[in-house]
């Protein structure tokens, strides 16, 4: 398939994939976002924090100011040889653009700017403000990028009512899914001290991971919550846990224990970590321990963006939409705390991260006229 015969949504998605912006790099996807919401009257601003490029671009200065988000970055390759085609080259094969960011999150975009150009030439004077909040963070550490922005933005008191994000979404067909909220993220680094010794006298030492073995057992049987309507129960797992030399006749001085709550609204972070402080007094464990919130859940109930993009969702494909919280974090975590709407909707998550990746062009043209009437419901 020829560049000419391409649709400007294919067009501009398989430019951007054929920019290696593996976070933090930006690889100059955004400018080329830029330039084209310039165009349409949009002011562009943008802002480096260390080593993440993030742009901030709006059109209009009233309510309601709605706000299409997402991240330039893409995942590292791993093994290129692995690819059945380049994982930069935005090979079109049989109706699928394949390429590293293809359905995370590169498609998506193409299909924000598409179908704002669309929304703005039919309607020049819509109502209220349209922006656009993209990081080249979002894959990695996630300090520099949309949280920095989000801060900047309060700290002028300039409000985003409602917010897409274009996280891919859908589980089996487009639009299946839309994601009206997120769990929260919490992480615990603890480690339990004992006494180092030799195993052959062990009334000599204090052996930390026979110490921490019940602990974590009570830890992982215990019910932090029974989920509501909208968010299943919180749920724990254990992910590393690291002690001993590495010789066979030591004791050791101490274990390390890293383990993460995926939590709901029915309980805050510090109430899980109030409950783990108990566990470990009732246990009587000598410890040191590090909490880290990830991010704090968060949810867009029934109303008029929700409402809005599950008819959008209909119209344009014919099927009727689920909403769901369910699955990891995304930057509409540090945008909803702001008491921002958030939604998250785009293409198929079946290939993000892997080696591979690829998405329906079909899909990313409905996409774009989804999100253009998701624009003409709120703004016209």
């Amino acid at each position: 398939m020829s560049d000419n015969t391409l649709s400007p949504v294919i067009a501009l998605a398989q430019a951007l994939i054929q920019r290696q912006s593996v976070t933090p790099e930006d690889a100059d996807c955004q400018s080329m976002m830029n330039q084209r919401l310039q165009k349409l009257g949009f002011n562009i601003e943008e802002h480096f924090f260390v080593d993440t490029l993030n742009t901030w671009a709006r059109k209009g200065d009233s309510q309601p100011h709605f706000c299409f988000a997402g991240h330039t970055d893409v995942v590292p390759v791993g093994d290129e040889a692995a690819w059945q085609y380049p994982p930069f080259s935005g090979t079109i094969e049989k109706g699928m653009l394949h390429g590293r960011g293809a359905a995370d999150m590169k498609g998506s975009l193409a299909a924000m700017i598409v179908a704002t150009e669309r929304f703005v030439q039919k309607h020049p004077d819509h109502k209220g403000s349209i922006s656009y909040l993209i990081t080249s963070d979002e894959e990695g550490p996630f300090i520099n990028g949309t949280t920095k922005v989000v801060d900047l933005l309060e700290a002028r008191g300039e409000k985003i009512d409602m917010c897409l994000v274009g996280e891919p979404s859908s589980r089996n067909v487009l639009g299946d899914v839309v994601k009206n909220g997120r769990r929260g993220s919490l992480t615990a680094h603890l480690t339990v001290k004992g006494k180092q010794g030799h195993v052959a006298y062990p009334h000599l030492a204090t052996n930390p991971i026979h110490k921490v073995a019940p602990f974590i057992n009570a830890l992982t049987e215990t019910v932090w919550d029974n989920g509501n309507d909208y968010f299943p129960a919180t749920s724990l797992q254990v992910s590393n846990i690291a002690g001993g030399t590495g010789a066979g006749n030591v004791i050791p001085g101490d274990v390390y224990v890293q383990f993460n709550f995926r939590f709901s609204t029915q309980v805050t972070a510090d109430e899980l970590k109030s409950r783990v402080h108990n566990l470990l007094s009732d246990f009587a464990l000598e410890y040191d321990i590090e909490w880290i919130v990830n991010g704090l859940p968060f949810l867009t109930e029934p109303g008029p963006l929700l409402n809005v993009t599950l008819e959008a969702i209909e119209e344009v494909t014919g099927i009727q939409s689920t909403p769901e919280t369910s699955g990891g974090t995304s930057d509409g975590r540090f945008i909803a705390q702001t008491g921002c709407k958030v939604i998250e909707l785009g293409p198929l998550n079946a290939t993000i991260h892997q080696v591979n990746e690829c998405v329906s062009t079909d899909d990313l043209d409905k996409l774009a006229l989804i999100y253009e009437r998701i624009l003409e419901k709120l703004l016209t």
